[in-house]
């Protein structure tokens, strides 16, 4: 509310983005790229402010360390108008020279914080913009061949986790258009962009979670195995799925084979199995495989969610899957 305001009164804006580790996790890169994504086209500035000062208050000290390093970030571009919805507006335009302009210090036109969003973002999703809320959502994909559980699998975790699954694309696009149990290569681009768009809009109804079957990875070596090769579309959003999915976990093929007239055999299933394994090592793409029972399956992408956290956990993959 506070960026639009000034973008409504003001020919250009800057805004300038603390790193703030005490009170947020998300990178600070990150954020400052939801800005640019989300106002792109507009005359917005970004500056990333590294290493801020993280003190916090009213005292003195801690209003002339912030002013400071405002003043040495945006000192030398023309600042008219100091643009918050906090007290500090007065202290810091005092500074910068210029007028203060704030908005809805009471909250009577968005009646909660920053900081309260903050705190539980997924209750207050109506204000905070979906490119921001679907990256807040930690995108769990369930790989594999046919016959693995990947459906029942995902289906079962968003019903205990009270969120949004996303289905397999690609068999609901299978039975509608398949012809002699074959696509065409064109086809197998719109199954991997179709699934893409109901997973973005998935996204942003979610609860923490969204419980994804299968991605664009597995569509492109269907063409592999369909083909022989794969159109450059579809390699490129195969290569994409890199850093769209949070986690990923490999299911298993031991479990019985589900041989329904759509399907090629238990054979075909193991060697397609194999294949997916072989891809997911060659892309560096870190899994966690799971076997057994459902339950089973259950249990530990339940004890896997329970250490994960988007935003410092990557590094710690292969003990939280443990």
């Amino acid at each position: 509310m506070v960026l639009d305001t000034a973008l409504k009164e003001m020919g250009s804006v800057i805004v300038l983005v603390y790193d703030a580790p005490a009170s947020t996790k998300i990178p600070l890169d990150v954020r400052a790229d939801w800005i640019r994504k989300i106002y792109a086209g507009k005359p917005v500035e970004v500056i990333e402010g590294w290493a801020g000062p993280e003190d916090i208050g009213y005292s003195d000290e801690v209003k002339r360390l912030q002013n400071d390093y405002i003043l040495s970030m945006t000192g030398n571009k023309g600042v008219t108008h100091f643009y918050s919805s906090e007290p500090y507006g007065e202290h810091v335009s005092c500074a910068l020279g210029c007028v203060n302009r704030t908005v809805d210090i009471p909250r009577n036109k968005v009646p909660v914080s920053a900081s309260g969003i903050q705190m539980n973002p997924y209750a207050h999703r109506e204000y905070i913009h979906p490119t921001v809320y679907s990256a807040l959502i930690t995108n769990v994909v369930f790989v594999g061949a046919p016959s693995t559980g990947k459906t029942t699998l995902a289906k079962t975790l968003a019903a205990e986790y009270k969120t949004e699954w996303m289905p397999e694309y690609g068999r609901e696009y299978w039975d509608e258009h398949q012809l002699n149990r074959r696509l065409e290569p064109c086809q197998l681009i719109e199954i991997a962009e179709g699934h893409i768009n109901r997973e973005n809009a998935k996204l942003i109804k979610a609860d923490r979670y969204l419980f994804t079957d299968t991605n664009a990875v597995t569509t492109y070596m269907f063409a592999l195995d369909y083909h022989g090769s794969a159109e450059a579309r579809l390699v490129k959003l195969a290569d994409e799925a890199l850093g769209r999915y949070d986690l990923v976990f490999l299911c298993g093929d031991e479990m019985p084979y589900d041989d329904t007239w759509d399907r090629s055999g238990d054979v075909e299933r193991h060697r397609f199995q194999r294949r997916i394994e072989s891809d997911l090592l060659r892309r560096k793409i870190p899994y966690i495989s799971l076997k057994g029972a459902l339950n089973d399956r259950v249990k530990h992408v339940r004890q896997v969610l329970s250490k994960f956290d988007k935003w410092q956990s990557i590094g710690n993959l292969i003990s939280i899957g443990d």
